[in-house]
């Protein structure tokens, strides 16, 4: 951009509700700038201008757009912002433009809200601070003009979106406005930040970092190996996102007798809700970051831009609803890619309780963004898991005996005490869940009243890795090999074992001098000395 001198002096030729200067990047000021024009109408920052309008000059290098980045990054719930640059009689100065909160309001660091009067930055406290949180409350960033007419619409998005909410063809503006995905402005109806989302082809052309960017690393540092970007409308990046950490994460294949079973890391409704939340509930008004994605040897990190909204905290994230951005969320459920407002946590939770998986956590941090993490290990191994399956199809029991059932595979002798403080229960629920299991013949009944135990049903072969102990693992391999050479294959089927856990037992064994291995790889196989 370039203006004359006369042009400048004549556009900015003072300080006002929507102008300020700053001689340089002094953090404190930028951010009470950047919070004074999010909480009013918006504006632009003028760095490298004196007091009095003289040009200095102040140009956007990179160290100028860090320091503007950072003065942002610890303002809490900015506007979105931009930054140029300006050469005014090719002296270089550096704008910031900043965009009006919609949604919410922003506060400095120390919790400051603040205004712009005049070319004043000024707190708000008492009923007038009242007043306005109340008013800002009330409105959602995801139903404002986002400054795109209707014409920009995909046909095939229309009518996929048309198909969702059961209207006739065609998909007329009154529709789309009524549903919040349109705006009547004028004489024209554009769309809002949620008709962006889910109708543009590439919404974050228009909104900024509106995507989803998915980080693979191969250890616990800060080193990736792998990047990729998930663009396009937000029903697209949810099916798209979830699809490729399916891919990238894999199954676990446990062998069981004569079944093969694979097991997926993580559940797919459970990765898939976790995205659609992060997109659903994301601040949009944070052009400058994505949803990020983090695939851990032992865990999937989603991180997405704002903290939770109000009222919702991490401690009462299951039964508190709110929402962010309720169209975008609307959008989703009626596509199927998400549950209702209340629903989403509820299913993550659950489902990864059924599939004997660590619970997931959901961390705010401090308002700037919400963690969710998804552990793909847990207590119970693939192999306890497989071994459920199978007993599974004798009888159906309940997703919370699981735990029981594989606790006394792994030879515990049940009570009631040991199966409250292993289901956080109450007595009475734990006595049920102890008769289900005797009742569909999974467990046997020891002993009654006080005295009463319960343990693995006779009936019931558990793998042989619950059963035994290293020492008679080893003894039943090199039984094994008394017949003739042992594979790691074999010792999976015979043991339950997992394929790492069997080499370890076999490479054991070698070094025991108790087995000598011939060949490589797969090929490797194990006889007696």
């Amino acid at each position: 951009m370039v203006m004359s001198a006369e042009d400048f002096a004549s556009a900015f030729a003072a300080e006002n509700d929507y102008v300020e200067r700053k001689r340089g990047t002094g953090s404190r000021e930028i951010q009470r700038a950047i919070v004074a024009l999010s909480n009013s109408d918006g504006g632009v920052i003028l760095i490298g201008v004196d007091d009095q309008g003289h040009v200095i000059g102040h140009p956007a290098s990179a160290g100028t757009e860090d320091a503007i980045h950072e003065a942002a990054l610890a303002v809490h719930d900015p506007g979105r912002y931009w930054i140029h640059e300006l050469l005014v009689d090719r002296v270089a100065v550096t704008v910031v433009s900043v965009e009006r909160r919609s949604q919410g309001f922003a506060q400095t660091s120390d919790g400051q809200v603040l205004v712009r009067r005049g070319a004043r930055s000024t707190p708000l406290i008492g009923g007038e601070l009242q007043r306005f949180i109340s008013e800002r409350a009330l409105a959602r960033f995801d139903s404002t003009d986002a400054g795109v007419t209707i014409d920009a619409v995909d046909d095939e998005l229309l009518d996929k979106i048309r198909q969702a909410y059961g209207w006739r063809p065609p998909a007329k503006p009154d529709l789309l406005q009524g549903a919040g995905l349109a705006i009547a402005v004028g004489q024209e109806t554009h769309l809002t930040v949620a008709g962006s989302l889910t109708l543009l082809k590439a919404p974050h052309k228009r909104l900024g970092k509106a995507f989803i960017e998915i980080l693979r690393y191969p250890d616990e540092g800060d080193s990736y190996d792998r990047r990729e970007e998930i663009v396009g409308p937000a029903e697209d990046q949810v099916v798209l996102a979830s699809r490729f950490v399916m891919e990238e994460l894999g199954t676990d294949v446990v062998v069981s007798g004569l079944r093969r079973y694979e097991l997926p890391r993580l559940p797919e409704e459970v990765l898939r809700e976790a995205i659609a939340n992060a997109v659903a509930h994301r601040s949009y008004e944070e052009v400058g970051r994505s949803i990020r994605i983090e695939l851990r040897p032992d865990r999937v990190v989603i991180l997405s831009p704002g903290g939770l909204p109000e009222p919702v905290t991490e401690q009462n994230i299951r039964d508190a609803q709110s929402a962010r951005n309720t169209t975008v969320l609307e959008v989703l459920r009626r596509l199927r890619l998400a549950e209702d407002l209340g629903r989403g946590v509820d299913v993550i939770q659950d489902k990864m309780a059924e599939a004997l998986l660590d619970p997931p956590t959901f961390e705010d941090l401090d308002g700037h963004s919400v963690r969710v993490i998804l552990p793909v290990r847990g207590a119970v191994t693939p192999q306890e898991r497989a071994w459920v399956q199978e007993v599974e199809r004798q009888g159906a029991i309940k997703p919370v005996d699981r735990l029981l059932l594989i606790q006394a595979a792994r030879g515990e002798e049940l009570t009631n005490a040991r199966v409250r403080e292993i289901l956080a229960v109450d007595s009475r629920d734990a006595r049920h869940a102890l008769q289900r299991l005797r009742d569909a013949g999974f467990v046997e009944q020891v002993g009654r009243r006080g005295g009463t135990t319960y343990v693995l049903s006779g009936a019931l072969k558990a793998p042989a890795s619950f059963r035994m102990r290293l020492d008679d693992l080893k003894a039943l391999i090199v039984r094994l090999a008394e017949t003739g050479p042992v594979t790691n294959a074999r010792v999976r089927a015979e043991s339950g074992l997992d394929r790492v856990e069997a080499l370890r037992v076999l490479d054991a064994l070698v070094t025991e001098g108790r087995l000598v291995r011939t060949g490589e790889r797969r090929g490797a196989k194990y006889v007696l000395p």
